[in-house]
């Protein structure tokens, strides 16, 4: 008894900070045993999630499971060490830095967090791209670099601001300077916000057969400045992205049916009989082909040289090799039919009349 006397007493006049050697102690108990507390509930929490990840087919359990796992032991410790204070009577300015310290660690696990997130988010948009759209896939990932980037630029300006660091200057230039870059660099931050436009918007993928004013090709690529087409004749087209959003861009993949107007021209000496069976014979032509379908075939108009039959069908498929099929079978169908029914097939030709010169008496008289 009087050597625990005698250790009470010890413990009773030892003090630091104005807080007896068993207050700290104490602090200390709590703050470990609130420690493993916290390991222990995360611990469940995180198998809580693994269970209901493997048991559902929602994404979302996946990312909370990995929400939770990206919580570091050094955030629980903080916020133990922080209950653990609550047992000291301590002076202000020491209770002001514990509490810089557990806001710095709180910023810091929040930007492990949302990191975590945004690399979720990218990696699953990655992947549902990868196959269709890997130039896209590729862009994602860059802007997620930039999204990530910009988190922990952020912490660290809300950390130097809780240490009592003045960073309005520090912000005062890098505006400046932002706007500096922004002038110098504009066209290339144009071809960024561009790109990532056509990544969200996605008005063509990889694979895409477009026309744009003049060009037109297989999009093969789609990049953070550029976009690439491959052309019929072969060669490579490369567009800015910032010029390809301003034109306007005709995309034939996105067709559900390809519309087909063409023109037969019949020459005028075909009797009148014979011109009025000319559109059941187009119609007959195309009706033939199961991957097309009718819509019209009229006597269009007087031609400089020849009668002119317009004909319009649809043909059931966007594949251009399809469409080709589909019209050289027409045109063979509408040959072979006109050749049988004695129909004339119009080319240009030019009927001169030619006046003589007058006699040589004549023009002397």
């Amino acid at each position: 008894m009087p050597d625990l006397q005698r250790i009470v007493g010890i413990l009773d006049r030892q003090d630091a900070w104005g807080n007896p050697l068993w207050r700290w102690l104490l602090a200390v108990l709590a703050a470990l045993l609130l420690f493993v507390i916290f390991r222990g509930v995360l611990r469940v929490l995180v198998r809580q999630a693994e269970r209901l990840a493997e048991r559902s087919r929602w994404e979302w359990f996946e990312d909370g499971k990995n929400f939770l796992g990206r919580t570091k032991s050094w955030f629980l410790l903080s916020l133990a060490a922080l209950c653990g204070m609550c047992f000291l009577h301590l002076p202000a300015n020491v209770w002001r830095i514990g509490l810089s310290v557990v806001i710095i660690v709180i910023l810091l696990q929040a930007a492990v967090w949302a990191d975590g997130l945004i690399h979720a988010a990218i990696a699953r948009q990655a992947r549902l791209r990868r196959e269709t759209d890997a130039a896209g896939a590729t862009t994602l990932a860059a802007l997620g670099f930039i999204a990530r980037l910009a988190v922990w630029t952020a912490v660290l300006l809300l950390a130097m601001a809780n240490l009592g660091i003045n960073i309005t200057a520090m912000l005062a230039g890098l505006g400046i300077g932002g706007v500096a870059v922004a002038l110098a660099a504009q066209n290339i931050l144009g071809d960024l916000f561009a790109s990532i436009s056509i990544v969200l918007d996605r008005p063509f993928v990889l694979g895409d057969f477009i026309v744009v004013d003049d060009k037109k090709g297989t999009v093969e690529y789609i990049g953070l400045k550029t976009t690439r087409l491959r052309s019929l004749s072969g060669e490579q087209l490369v567009f800015s992205n910032a010029d390809l959003l301003k034109s306007r861009i005709h995309n034939y993949q996105r067709m559900a049916e390809r519309r087909v107007v063409f023109t037969v021209d019949v020459a005028y000496e075909t009797p009148c009989e014979k011109l009025a069976a000319v559109p059941r014979l187009l119609r007959e032509a195309v009706e033939t082909q199961q991957a097309a379908r009718f819509e019209r075939a009229h006597f269009a108009r007087f031609g400089e040289y020849s009668l002119v039959f317009e004909v319009v069908y649809h043909v059931r498929g966007t594949d251009y090799t399809l469409y080709m099929d589909v019209q050289q079978a027409i045109n063979f169908a509408v040959f072979r039919r006109f050749g049988e029914e004695g129909i004339e097939f119009a080319y240009p030709t030019r009927t001169i009349y030619h006046r003589g010169w007058p006699k040589a008496e004549e023009t002397a008289g």
